[in-house]
C-alpha cells in the first residue's frame, strides 16, 4: 500500500528541489506543445483556406501566354458549363502621379470578372470587389497612398493609360502575408490591359488561368487532361490540394527550425529534470536508508518513490500545459506582421494529449537512474554518508540506450522526416561531445593545478564534490549557449553584409525588363555608365539527357529548385566579383566542335552546379519558351563577394544567344533624390521598365530578419532557463555536502566573507568554461555557416562576443549565489545540534 503522508512529507522537506522538478517537466512540454498548438493552427488554416489561398479548384500557370491547345480546352469546357474560368496576369510597374511628382515600383494585378472565386477582397468602403473594380478604375492598398501622397479619386499613370482610384483593398484572400514585397498592390480590371501597353516581348509577367469547376467531383478527371496538354515545365497545373504556396513553404520551414529548438530545449530540460531528481532523492537518502535498516524491502521504497515522482511529475505536466497555453495568447504579438490574418489560435486538444502522454514518458524515462540509484543505496549511508554505491552495471546503461532511443525517435516523429532527424541527432551529438572532450581536458587541468589562493582552491576543489555534476553543469550550458551566440552571430553578420554595411560602391538601383530597342533611349534618360545585362529565361530540362524530376525537386526542403525558369545571359568577361575555379577559360577552345554537334559552351555558377551535381563536361538541355537548347558545361564560376551584385547561374558566349526572346536588365548606383526624378521620367517615356530600388529593400529586409531573429531568440531563450534549473538543480543536490564544507570552514575560523568567496569562485569558474567554451564553438559553427552555407564573409564581432560572455559570467555567478544563501548562512551550531541528534 502507499502511504500518502509519506509521501507528501518527502516532498515537503525537499520542496526546493521537487520545485525546481516541477519546473524542469513544464519546461520540457512547454515548448514542444505550444509550437504543436501552434502549427496545428496554422495548418488547419491554411487547410480550410486552401482554395481562398489557391483562388481556385484548378489553377493553370505560366510566365509566358498559355498554348493554344490548353487554351481551347478551358474555352470548350467553360463553353459546355462544367467550369468558369478567369484569367489573372499579375507584374510589377511604375505607378505616378503627376499631382505629388512621386511615383513607385507597384504589383499590379489584372483580374477578369469572376475574380475571385473563393475568398472576398474587402475594401476600406465596405463595398463589394466586383461592383468596383471596372474599366478605368483602380483599387490600391493603403502604402501606395502613403508613398504617393495621394488620395482615394485622384488619378494615377500606369503604363500609357490614366487610371482613377477608386477604393483601398484591406484583404487579399489569396495573398494572406504581404510582409516582403517590391511594391504596393494594385488591382486592374482586364478590360484596361490594352491601354497600359506594358506586355512586351520578354516581360515578367505570371498568367494564371483561375478555373472553378461547378462539379467537385470532376477536379481530378479535368486535372489530368488539363495535365496531359499543358507545355512541361512551362505550364503547370495545380489544385488547391497539391499547390505548395510560398507562404505554406514559408510557415513549413519556419516550423521545421523552431521544432529543432524545441527538440534541443527538451534534451536540456531532460537532463534538468534527472539532476533535479537526483537533488530531491539525496535530501531522502538517510530516511531511505534507515527505512531499509528497519526491514523496508526495495520494492516498497521504489514504489512510494515512484508514486511521488509521478505525483510532481502531473503537476509539472499540468504546469507545462497551462503556461503553454498563456504562451499561444502572446503568439499574435511575436508572430506580429507575418502571421496570415486568416489564422485563428485556439487550443488543440490533440496537441495537449500528446503533451500529457510526452510529459509522463519523459519523467518516466529520466526518473529510471535516480530510481535504480536509491535501489543501490545501502543502511551503512546511515553511519558512512559518502559511500561507494557500485559499478554502473548493464541496467544502467540499457536505460541510457533507452532514452536515446527515444529522443531519436521524437526527433524523427516531430520533424518527419527520417534524414535531417538523424542529421539532427548527429549535429546534436558532435557538439555535446565537443563540449565534452574541451570540458574534461579543461577540468582535468584544474585538477592538478594548485593554486596560491586557498579560497580558490576550496573553489577547485568544490567543482569536484561528489554528485555536483559540473561537467554535465558545463556541458549543458555551453551547448545552449552556444546555439543562442550561433544565431546571434550569425545574425549580426548578415545584417553587417547586407544591411547595415551597404557597399557605397554597389548598385542600389535595379532596372528591368528593358526592350532591345529601348536601350539607347533609356541610356540617355539615365545620364550616366552603368551595366547592362541580357536575360533570356529558359528552363533546364535534363542533365546528361536524364530528365528533371519536377516531383523530386519539389519535394526538395533545402537549396535552390532546378526545375525552377533560370535567367540566361552571354558575355565573354568575369565579372568583378567572380572567378574561375575550374576550367583555364569561361568557354575552352572547343568552341567551334561543340557549333558542329549543335552545342553551346555554358559556364555555370558553383551553387547551382552543388544543387543539379552539375560537373564540367556535362550535357545540359534548356527550353526557351519551348525550343530546345542544349549546352555543354566548359567551366565552373564562383563568387568572391557575397553582397547585392547582380549574377548568374548560367553564361554563354556574347551574341550566342542575340536572336532568343530578351530583355536587357541593368544595375547603377544612383543619388536618392535622382533616383526619384528618373523614377518618374522612365515612368512618363519608358513605362514598361520597371525599377526596384534597392535600398528600400534593404531597409525592408532588414526589418524581416530583425523579426525572425526576436522569434529565434525567443525560443532558445529557453534552453537558457534549461540551463540554469540544471545549476540550481546540481547546487541542491551537494547542498548537505556544501553546507558541511561551509560548516567546517566556519569552525576553522573562516568568516562568512571567505565562504562566499570560495562559492563566487565555484560559479565564476563554471560561469567562465561555459562562456568561452560557448563562445568558442559558436564562432566556429557561425564561420562555417556564413562561409559554407550563406557564402558571406565572417566577422568576429568581439564586443558583441565580450559581451555575451560578460552577460554569462553575471547569470550564472547571480544564479549560483543566489541558490547559494541558505548554505552561507547556516550556522555551526545549529548543523552539529542536527547531526547529533542523527
Amino acid at each position: 500500500m502507499l502511504h500518502l503522508r509519506f509521501i507528501l512529507r518527502q516532498i515537503n522537506s525537499s520542496r526546493k528541489q521537487s520545485l525546481i522538478f516541477v519546473a524542469c517537466v513544464a519546461l520540457s512540454l512547454l515548448i514542444l506543445t505550444s509550437l504543436g498548438g501552434f502549427s496545428g493552427s496554422v495548418r488547419r488554416s491554411m487547410l480550410n483556406d486552401a482554395r481562398q489561398l489557391h483562388g481556385a479548384d484548378i489553377r493553370l500557370e505560366s510566365h509566358y501566354p498559355l498554348s493554344k491547345v490548353l487554351l481551347d480546352a478551358v474555352d470548350d469546357y467553360e463553353e459546355q458549363g462544367v467550369l468558369q474560368a478567369a484569367l489573372v496576369n499579375t507584374f510589377y510597374s511604375m505607378a505616378s502621379s503627376q499631382r505629388s511628382e512621386k511615383s513607385v515600383l507597384s504589383g499590379l494585378k489584372v483580374v477578369e470578372k469572376g475574380y475571385p472565386f473563393y475568398g472576398r477582397v474587402e475594401l476600406l468602403s465596405g463595398r463589394e470587389f466586383s461592383t468596383v473594380l471596372r474599366e478605368g478604375l483602380i483599387i490600391v492598398e493603403q502604402l501606395l497612398l502613403d508613398r504617393l501622397q495621394v488620395e482615394i479619386g485622384e488619378s494615377l499613370q500606369i503604363g500609357s493609360a490614366t487610371l482613377k482610384i477608386a477604393d483601398v483593398i484591406t484583404h487579399e484572400p489569396d495573398r494572406p502575408v504581404s510582409f516582403f514585397s517590391f511594391g504596393p498592390r494594385i488591382f486592374i480590371a482586364a478590360a484596361d490591359l490594352e491601354k497600359l501597353d506594358l506586355i512586351k516581348k520578354g516581360s515578367r509577367i505570371q498568367f494564371k488561368y483561375l478555373l472553378k469547376v461547378a462539379d467537385a467531383a470532376r477536379v481530378e478527371k479535368l486535372v489530368g487532361e488539363f495535365t496531359e496538354k499543358a507545355l512541361v515545365p512551362q505550364e503547370s497545373v495545380t489544385t488547391f490540394k497539391t499547390d505548395n504556396s510560398r507562404i505554406k513553404r514559408f510557415f513549413s520551414n519556419l516550423l521545421f527550425f523552431l521544432n529543432l529548438v524545441g527538440l534541443f530545449t527538451l534534451v536540456l530540460a531532460g537532463i534538468g529534470i534527472q539532476t533535479s531528481l537526483y537533488a530531491v532523492f539525496r535530501d531522502s537518502e538517510y530516511t531511505i536508508a534507515i527505512m531499509k535498516s528497519v526491514g523496508a524491502t526495495n520494492r516498497f521504497i521504489i514504489s512510494h518513490f515512484t508514486a511521488m515522482v509521478m505525483l510532481l511529475g502531473t503537476a509539472g505536466t499540468l504546469v507545462g500545459l497551462t503556461l503553454s497555453s498563456l504562451l499561444q495568447l502572446y503568439f499574435p504579438i511575436l508572430f506580429g506582421g507575418i502571421l496570415p490574418a486568416s489564422v485563428s489560435l485556439t487550443i488543440s486538444w490533440s496537441a495537449v494529449l500528446e503533451g500529457l502522454a510526452l510529459g509522463m514518458v519523459v519523467v518516466t524515462l529520466f526518473s529510471l537512474l535516480p530510481l535504480l540509484r536509491l535501489r543501490n543505496l545501502k543502511p551503512a549511508y546511515i553511519f558512512r554518508r559518502e559511500i561507494d554505491r557500485g559499478g554502473r552495471g548493464i541496467l544502467h546503461y540499457s536505460i541510457i540506450a533507452l532514452i536515446v532511443v527515444f529522443f531519436a525517435g521524437l526527433v524523427i516523429w516531430q520533424l518527419e522526416e527520417v534524414k535531417i532527424g538523424l542529421y539532427f541527432i548527429m549535429g546534436i551529438c558532435i557538439l555535446i561531445g565537443l563540449a565534452s572532450l574541451f570540458t574534461q581536458g579543461l577540468l582535468f587541468c584544474m585538477k592538478k593545478s594548485r593554486p596560491r589562493s586557498l579560497s580558490l582552491r576550496q573553489a577547485l576543489r568544490g567543482l569536484f564534490r561528489p554528485n555536483n555534476a559540473t561537467r554535465a553543469l558545463v556541458v549543458t550550458l555551453s551547448t545552449s549557449l552556444a546555439v543562442i551566440f550561433s544565431i546571434y552571430l550569425i545574425d549580426q553578420n548578415l545584417r553587417a553584409t547586407f544591411i547595415d554595411s551597404y557597399p557605397a560602391d554597389l548598385p542600389n538601383a535595379y532596372f528591368l525588363d528593358i526592350q532591345s530597342e529601348q536601350k539607347n533611349e533609356f541610356a540617355e534618360i539615365l545620364g550616366r555608365e552603368a551595366e547592362y545585362f541580357p536575360i533570356i529565361r529558359a528552363r533546364l530540362a535534363a542533365i546528361n539527357d536524364q530528365a528533371i524530376n519536377r516531383e523530386k525537386d519539389r519535394e526538395r526542403k533545402r537549396g535552390d529548385s532546378m526545375s525552377r525558369e533560370f535567367n540566361l545571359t552571354y558575355r565573354n568577361v568575369l565579372l568583378q566579383d567572380e572567378q574561375l575555379f575550374e576550367g583555364k577559360s569561361l568557354f575552352g577552345t572547343a568552341v567551334n566542335e561543340l557549333s558542329a554537334r549543335g552545342e553551346l559552351p555554358v559556364s555555370v555558377l558553383d551553387t547551382v552546379a552543388r544543387n543539379g551535381n552539375i560537373r564540367i563536361g556535362d550535357l545540359l538541355h534548356f527550353r526557351v519558351q519551348g525550343i530546345p537548347l542544349k549546352a555543354r558545361v566548359t567551366s565552373m564560376r564562383t563568387r568572391t563577394e557575397s553582397k547585392v551584385r547582380p549574377f548568374f547561374y548560367f553564361v554563354f558566349p556574347d551574341g550566342s544567344l542575340k536572336d532568343a526572346p530578351q530583355t536587357i536588365f541593368s544595375a547603377v548606383r544612383i543619388e536618392q533624390d535622382v533616383l526619384s526624378t528618373l523614377q518618374n521620367t522612365l515612368a512618363g517615356r519608358l513605362p514598361n521598365i520597371s525599377v526596384i530600388d534597392i535600398g528600400s529593400t534593404v531597409k525592408l529586409l532588414g526589418g524581416i530578419m530583425h523579426k525572425m531573429s526576436s522569434i529565434i531568440q525567443f525560443f532558445t531563450s529557453f534552453s537558457i532557463v534549461a540551463g540554469v534549473l540544471i545549476l540550481i538543480s546540481s547546487i541542491f543536490a551537494t547542498r548537505l555536502t556544501r553546507i558541511r564544507e561551509a560548516v567546517y570552514f566556519k569552525i576553522l575560523g573562516a568568516k562568512g566573507s571567505f565562504v562566499l568567496r570560495v562559492f563566487s569562485y565555484e560559479n565564476l569558474i563554471i560561469a567562465l568554461l561555459s562562456a568561452l567554451l560557448a563562445a568558442l564553438i559558436s564562432h566556429v559553427g557561425s564561420w562555417f555557416i556564413c562561409r559554407r552555407v550563406l557564402d558571406i564573409s565572417y566577422q568576429f564581432l568581439p564586443g558583441s562576443t565580450l559581451f555575451m560572455i560578460t552577460a554569462t559570467l553575471v547569470l550564472v555567478i547571480a544564479v549560483g549565489l543566489g541558490a547559494s544563501v541558505s548554505i552561507i548562512q547556516q550556522k555551526p551550531i545549529a548543523y552539529l545540534r542536527d547531526e547529533k541528534e542523527e
